[in-house]
């Protein structure tokens, strides 16, 4: 884009790979190739699990600031990582000591997705919240309203740190999918008008309220960045919170009219150890 008009100490401040607000976040998927696992021999192979382990220690110095492994369900890939940090450098750095390691010639890359963490346009402030809330039909001023304006206060702070810089939890079902917003003639997002986004996405969203406490999730940007415009993380207690959050929301028009979704990978919170465990390997 043109910065013209804009004074050079600004324009200086934006030479940077590290976002103004929020995370670079790297989903990055891989499988181990038997065959070559075979060949390493066993010295290299209990060497290259030792130097597995220490990359995907999330207390290490070289560590992203977010890590999570998770073993992936199908063929798609044997296991998964998430990474989020401020400097996209050093996720990449991590992927590649796995490539340059001594497991590196038996370790395929199946699927990546690039994007930034985002406090989304359709989170509303405090302004918006309580002017949403005269328009469901509370009373402005009245001990309801100032309850619910006042919780919502408290907590946005919270929110907004968790869209920018999430803690991830531990729940043990995980699954990642991008997605777009459609631009066909008769159901094309990018002409709707801004009210009527941020009614489709509210409605969606009270869906995904009804899943408080068994579900949370992450969507991160992509645009400009990747293949797919948004990228959506999900985290369960139990896969079939996953199953049930996906077909609810399918439903809403924001998801009905507008959606279009890529593939799927489910997977299962772990520890490195755990998954080389799980995978045979070593």
């Amino acid at each position: 884009m043109s910065e013209q008009g804009r004074p050079a100490a600004d324009q200086a401040d934006d030479v940077s790979r590290t976002p103004a607000e929020g995370w670079h976040c790297s989903h990055l998927f891989y499988r181990f190739d038997r065959a070559g696992l075979e060949g390493l021999g066993a010295d290299r192979l209990q060497s290259g699990r030792q130097q597995l382990l220490e990359t995907l220690n999330p207390a290490a110095d070289h560590a992203p600031a977010r890590l999570q492994t998770s073993i992936v369900s199908g063929h798609k890939a044997d296991f998964g990582l998430m990474l989020l940090d401020p400097d996209p450098l050093v996720i990449d750095g991590l992927h590649q000591r796995l490539l340059s390691g001594p497991l590196g010639p038996a370790l395929q890359p199946t699927y990546s997705f690039v994007s930034i963490t985002e406090v989304s346009e359709y989170v509303p402030t405090v302004e918006q919240y309580a002017r949403r809330l005269v328009e469901e039909g509370e009373t402005e001023g009245s001990p309801t309203y100032q309850a619910k304006v006042k919780a919502y206060r408290q907590r946005e702070g919270g929110m907004r740190r968790q869209r920018l810089t999430p803690d991830l939890p531990p729940w043990p079902a995980t699954c990642f999918y991008p997605m777009n917003k459609w631009r066909l003639p008769q159901a094309n997002w990018f002409t709707l008008d801004v009210a009527e986004r941020h009614r489709l996405m509210t409605e969606h969203g009270r869906t995904g309220m009804t899943f408080a406490g068994k579900v949370t999730q992450l969507i991160t940007v992509s645009v400009g960045l990747d293949d797919w415009e948004w990228g959506v993380t999900l985290w369960a207690r139990n896969p079939e919170f996953l199953k049930d959050i996906v077909y609810r929301m399918r439903f809403d028009e924001a998801s009905a009219k507008y959606a279009e979704f890529g593939p799927f990978y489910t997977s299962y919170v772990t520890t490195a150890e755990e998954m080389l465990v799980h995978c045979r390997v070593g």
